[in-house]
């Protein structure tokens, strides 16, 4: 049986696109609606624990949503495919790469995570590490991402829908999960075509990170600094984004 998924588009170029670690299939606001359905077919998929899959259980971590990543492919019948993956899914687009390297034709990562770990520092960590449990830590740390400029209108939707849309063991894990695996070695030096989209104001996955590890482990990848726009450019500027993504998959 086919994993649970949303399907957008008919296209011939085939991409699965993951959620970040607030979100899920639904995490990617209005940006959806200005994808090009005649040129690709997107696939979206929840990880366990979270959005339509919340109570498929399972171990929580990228091995995990690899090879779901590859099932779900494989029952869609698409032997080939770009990935798509935002902040916590950038690290897990990247761990299908180690799994099934022949498959991928091209990857952007969105203010993304990179291969190595990335260690918190104890603000940080009693910060991350709490909001599994605390609605008010996740506000806060979006609230961050997004360079403390959204109004608090936006910032209780998008703390709400994480909420209510994950199982906090699931949080929890996925963390620990993120920011501790580290496989830069199996992916660095790949010449698959590499776009990493960032928003100026994000203040965590700034441009210096961005060029320590994935302008660094990837020798055919190029950097996009989106203007105007922190952590979530498919809510900030989502049509600027939906048109600067698809350039770079369409190349």
């Amino acid at each position: 049986m086919t994993i649970s998924h949303r399907l957008i588009g008919t296209g011939e170029h085939r991409v699965v696109v993951l959620h970040d670690w607030f979100g899920t299939t639904l995490g990617w606001g209005p940006f959806l609606d200005y994808l090009d359905g005649d040129t690709f077919s997107y696939a979206l998929l929840d990880y366990r624990g979270y959005g339509e899959r919340a109570d498929v259980p399972g171990d929580y971590t990228l091995a995990e949503i690899a090879q779901d990543v590859l099932a779900l492919a494989d029952g869609l019948g698409w032997e080939r495919f770009s990935l798509v993956g935002h902040s916590m899914g950038a690290k897990a687009a990247q761990r299908v790469l180690v799994e099934a390297p022949h498959r991928i034709r091209r990857l952007a990562g969105v203010a993304p995570v990179p291969a190595s770990a990335y260690p918190l520092d104890a603000d940080a960590h009693a910060l991350f590490h709490g909001a599994a449990e605390r609605p008010a830590n996740r506000r806060a740390i979006i609230d961050l991402v997004t360079g403390r400029r959204a109004n608090g209108a936006w910032l209780d939707g998008m703390t709400a829908r994480s909420v209510a849309q994950s199982r906090p063991e699931a949080v929890e894990a996925y963390l620990t999960d993120w920011t501790t695996q580290d496989f830069a070695a199996k992916i660095a030096g790949s010449r698959l075509p590499v776009r990493v989209f960032i928003g100026e104001h994000d203040l965590a996955l700034t441009e210096p990170v961005m060029q320590a590890t994935w302008l660094s482990h990837y020798p055919d990848s190029s950097l996009e600094v989106l203007p105007n726009s922190g952590h979530y450019p498919m809510y900030e500027l989502p049509v600027a984004f939906a048109t600067a993504l698809e350039d770079f998959l369409r190349d």
